[in-house]
């Protein structure tokens, strides 16, 4: 086990993406420290600031002081600096939740079509049904039907991604199913719940952990264009996506408003797919007998 983990630390991807995500988790932990202002106060005075500049900020406690706005603020006067900081829980919450909601469910099934041939017609006709429906639409369906709250948009993302997941571990069981210590385990009378748990389950961790990545990136996109298109979370939540909604309509004269949580948007899916594909390289061994070879 040790061996394995240092080995994926020296992947100079995986690196990466374990430092950009690191310090985005610790920037959502301490938003409350280092956020200026509350994220949802509004300050009519001062709508639209730019980046950098100085002003009275009055604030719950009616006491008016100078802050510095480091990103601005939006057209209501609230504070964009504290607004991103505060999106970065949403984002990493949803992420994360969806992909392991999206791999437990996604792995159960595939362990039962993948092992139990009686099943596996039925129930992967049902999968392709689902894959047959946009995940953004399925999502937006969802939502529209249940309400926009935090549980709701978890949901309503993981299930189009239930799929996907379904499919990988059903082609991985097949091809384990077929091998000799399998054929041995089940000669010697060995229940079937111990074969999954304690033979094919283990050797399909590692493609399991990298499409839990992509599963991550994608459930924070599709959360930011839920909540672009106003179906996603309230607008008084902040959420990168909200912020970038309401930019979109003073954007020709206030461009920040939708720059800084696009940066941050974009730095944090690119360094889940640069982690993923790290984890990727390291851990598959028939991507890195192809490496080998060229």
């Amino acid at each position: 086990m040790n061996a394995t983990v240092k080995q994926v630390l020296r992947n100079g991807a995986v690196r990466f993406g374990l430092i950009v995500l690191g310090l985005l988790l610790l920037l959502g932990l301490f938003a409350p420290v280092l956020g200026t202002v509350d994220p949802s106060w509004l300050d009519a005075i001062n709508m639209n600031q730019k980046p950098m500049t100085t002003a009275d900020w009055t604030g719950p406690d009616n006491q008016t002081a100078p802050r510095t706005l480091y990103m601005g603020t939006d057209s209501f006067g609230r504070d964009i600096y504290s607004r991103v900081l505060y999106g970065i829980r949403v984002s990493l919450i949803v992420g994360v939740t969806v992909a392991i909601v999206s791999l437990l469910v996604g792995t159960f099934l595939g362990l039962v079509a993948g092992y139990f041939r009686r099943v596996d017609t039925i129930l992967m006709r049902v999968m392709d049904g689902m894959m047959a429906i946009p995940g953004i639409l399925l999502a937006i369906a969802l939502v529209a039907a249940w309400g926009a709250q935090l549980s709701t948009v978890i949901i309503a993302i993981a299930v189009p991604e239930i799929p996907r997941v379904t499919r990988l571990v059903r082609a991985l069981v097949l091809s384990i199913r077929e091998e000799p210590y399998i054929e041995a385990a089940v000669s010697v009378g060995t229940p079937t719940w111990k074969i999954l748990l304690r033979h094919v389950l283990p050797n399909s961790i590692a493609p399991m952990v990298v499409q839990g990545t992509y599963v991550c990136a994608s459930a924070i996109l599709i959360e930011a264009i839920l909540s672009f298109l106003g179906l996603g979370l309230p607008s008084e939540i902040p959420t990168w996506g909200n912020i970038m909604a309401e930019a979109r309509v003073v954007f020709s004269s206030a461009p920040h408003n939708m720059w800084f949580p696009g940066i941050f948007l974009g730095l944090t899916v690119l360094a889940v797919n640069v982690l993923g594909d790290g984890l990727r390289d390291t851990l598959d061994p028939k991507f890195n007998k192809r490496g080998e070879k060229r």
